[in-house]
């Protein structure tokens, strides 16, 4: 009868302990867990910050104000613009690659 109270005696503070173990491990990675999203709201602000950042520098007036002022660049006049299509060049591409298909 002794040995079977020491022995559940010895099985109930070994599952006591791994209670005890399991709770801290659960309270550890909950708090990990809490400063894992703290970062992810502070990297989701970031992001949006940088997109408006990019959004900003990308700015068609900004650009053409920097190549009119840095660069000197100017906006050609119409007589001198050409518009080439998307067909004329897959055209000119096919073209090109069946004359190098013909070189030995």
């Amino acid at each position: 009868m002794i040995r079977i109270n020491i022995l559940l005696t010895l099985i109930l503070i070994a599952c006591a302990l791994s209670v005890v173990t399991s709770q801290h491990k659960a309270r550890k990675l909950f708090v990990e867990l809490e400063r894992e999203q703290e970062q992810a709201g502070r990297l989701a602000v970031e992001w949006g910050q940088l997109q408006l950042e990019q959004s900003t520098w990308a700015m068609h007036t900004r650009i053409e104000k920097i190549a009119m002022g840095q660069l000197h660049m100017q906006v050609p006049d119409a007589s001198r613009v050409q518009v080439v299509s998307l067909t004329s060049v897959a055209d000119s591409a096919k073209s090109v690659d069946s004359l190098e298909a013909l070189k030995p």
